[in-house]
């Protein structure tokens, strides 16, 4: 794949409990994502956002990324991967580093310094860090600094956001892309690549709790004043939900998946007693008759199971507090939020704002409603990162050829808007996982 063409594409591949999902786009002339290829399958060997089968989940991918390949008739070879699971866990960590010479102003490896310093925890053991995420800065005690760069000081310190997650389960991602001829560009959570397709800066600014129900799991992200505050991985999802209705129904997984689907609703209270559906029954057997109100008392138990779960990661991370209030409420997405009367049900037990996210706050106009579903939230944020980590290639290509001398090579094509960023906290991280990787 040529990273220098005009028209660059990349891919973020989506590996979930119920569906796998490569998804090949590229940027337009308006800085807008713009989806060329969309490619799904079954996802078999992954249960909780967990693989639990390395075959099974390989073959899947296989099967995703050749739709994609053939919708958008380009050669897949980088992806950028999302990982969830019930493994992951955040802690806050605060750290500091003396400066030497406090006459000179900070500067980036500064920062760098006082990042790695972090990632030297000392996790539980088979625990990885995966994300540091700085909250705010200090600079000897004068506190709330969002940006120290350009700042004296000989004291730096930090409060962190620090995501961890289990070595294993992250290294058995690896291997699967890996056995699936591809290659991992990056692994990023999946709960901060939903919340950039979905959230507007302004909601972030504003304080948003974002809920992306899943297959598996329930991922939320809680952002304030632009800042990622908090993350969690609740390991229920839409799964759950199905296999009530199976259990207290008596019927087979596939029909309780289209019953929830066609006639769940989270609200019992908007079903009446005489609504009856009728399924088939198994071969020789009388067909069966059940209540939609049976159905959704089903439903709304597990639901509000969920919701609660929610509820009290909200109450852990302080929204009561007038400091930490999120005003833009909550935003529900992934294909769990798709259920009748669900933002109803979550209004009346949390008490705040409640909307159903979809994806297309960075996609360009005509995508169509399929690629705007909230069921494509977290494929179209990691195709985000995708795009980005390709620009920020570019920019580097860029800058050296400048350092050479040489300007022709430079691609027109650039966005002059964006300068490079700070390298990612997580690059480091990434290169090392890759080395890993290529030594298995």
């Amino acid at each position: 794949m040529n990273k220098m063409e005009n028209k660059q594409f990349a891919v973020g591949l989506d590996i979930g409990t119920t569906k796998i999902v490569a998804m090949v786009g590229q940027k337009n002339k308006f800085n807008k994502v713009e989806i060329i290829g969309i490619g799904k399958s079954k996802s078999l060997g992954v249960h909780r956002g967990v693989v639990n089968n390395i075959t099974q989940t390989i073959q899947s991918i296989q099967e995703a990324v050749k739709a994609a390949e053939l919708k958008s008739s380009t050669e897949i070879k980088n992806v950028v991967v999302g990982i969830a699971g019930q493994h992951i866990r955040s802690i806050q960590h605060s750290d500091y580093i003396t400066r030497k010479n406090p006459e000179e102003v900070i500067d980036e490896n500064d920062v760098e310094k006082l990042i790695n310093q972090v990632y030297k925890l000392v996790m539980l053991p088979g625990e990885e860090i995966i994300h540091v995420l700085p909250q705010e800065f200090k600079v000897d005690g004068q506190a709330e600094i969002k940006e120290p760069i350009g700042m004296y000081g000989g004291r730096l310190e930090a409060n962190f956001h620090v995501v961890v997650g289990q070595v294993s389960s992250i290294k058995n991602i690896g291997r699967c892309i890996k056995s699936a001829d591809l290659k991992m560009e990056k692994i990023t959570l999946e709960p901060i690549a939903s919340s950039d397709a979905v959230l507007s800066e302004e909601e972030k600014e504003a304080g948003v709790a974002l809920v992306d129900i899943g297959g598996g799991t329930t991922d939320l992200a809680i952002f304030k004043d632009g800042i990622i505050r908090h993350t969690s991985v609740i390991p229920f999802g839409g799964n759950v939900v199905t296999d009530d209705i199976k259990e207290g129904c008596s019927i087979i997984q596939k029909q309780a998946e289209l019953l929830k689907i066609k006639f769940g609703s989270a609200w019992p209270g908007e079903n009446k007693e005489t609504e009856i559906v009728s399924i088939p029954g198994l071969r020789g057997h009388e067909p069966k008759e059940i209540s939609l109100k049976t159905l959704s008392k089903i439903i709304n138990a597990r639901i509000v199971e969920i919701i609660e779960q929610v509820f009290l990661e909200l109450k852990n991370y302080g929204h009561d507090e007038q400091k930490k209030k999120l005003i833009a409420g909550i935003v529900i997405t992934g294909g769990g939020s798709q259920l009748k009367h669900l933002k109803q049900l979550v209004e009346y037990i949390t008490g705040m704002d409640t909307r159903i996210g979809y994806p297309n706050e960075h996609l360009a106009g005509d995508s169509g409603d399929n690629q705007t579903s909230p069921v494509f939230s977290t494929a179209v944020g990691l195709l985000m990162t995708a795009l980005k980590e390709n620009f920020d290639t570019n920019q580097q290509v860029v800058e050296n050829d400048l350092e050479n001398d040489n300007p022709e090579s430079l691609n027109k094509d650039l966005p002059d808007s964006q300068n490079l960023k700070r390298s990612t906290i997580f690059e480091r991280w990434t290169e090392k996982f890759k080395e890993f990787l290529d030594k298995a």
